[in-house]
């Protein structure tokens, strides 16, 4: 997203989970962490260079007790609105349910019609939820898709920083250290000093 945003692109985030409430001890305590998450959330996507973060209130962790419909028209409501021309989603075998979800959502509503504006769909890799599901929600992540992001890798560590209830001390995946061996590990595999590693989904040339 920094490359990008520094290359001219606009790029536009949406959240679709409010990200907290399956954490919470009580309701009030998830409340309010609902609300550190949204600000957090603005935090890191400023930091990124991103033109707008949208951030919705479907349930954390129980995506599976909405209708796929009601996600769908989430993210067909904002395609429809901003007419991009790629989308990056997770990888539909992640752990995370909601992930997995959400994936199918952007495919759905990104299907192939006629006049498309999205020519591009592809997966990333979320530390500890894509790798952690070890092939047993559907296939691994099969990265082909590699981006040189060596002066701003910087900046997501950074925009990784501003969730503070989200960083967590190395070796887990969410520390700052290991986002950045990550980032040189997909970097190796390419050539790259560090990079972001993508997999196509689809692409319309």
């Amino acid at each position: 997203m920094s490359r990008l945003a520094s290359e001219g692109h606009d790029v536009h985030i949406l959240v679709l989970g409010e990200g907290a409430t399956s954490r919470g001890a009580n309701a009030k305590i998830a409340a309010n962490d609902v609300e550190d998450l949204r600000g957090q959330a603005q935090k890191a996507g400023e930091e990124v260079g991103a033109s707008t973060i949208v951030v919705k209130s479907l349930p954390d962790n129980r995506f599976d007790d909405v209708s796929l419909l009601d996600i769908v028209r989430i993210v067909e409501e904002r395609v429809d609105e901003l007419q991009p021309d790629a989308i990056f989603t997770h990888h539909g075998a992640d752990l995370n349910i909601d992930h997995r979800l959400t994936a199918q959502a952007v495919v759905t509503a990104t299907r192939t019609i006629a006049g498309t504006s999205v020519k591009e769909v592809l997966a990333f890799h979320i530390p500890s939820s894509t790798e952690w599901s070890f092939g047993v929600t559907g296939d691994t992540f099969q990265p082909n898709v590699f981006v040189d992001v060596n002066g701003h890798l910087k900046n997501k560590i950074a925009a990784m920083d501003h969730y503070e209830k989200e960083i967590r001390e190395f070796p887990h995946p969410r520390s700052s250290e290991a986002l950045d061996a990550i980032a040189k590990t997909w970097g190796s595999v390419a050539g790259y000093s560090s990079a972001e590693a993508f997999q196509l989904i689809r692409s319309l040339r």
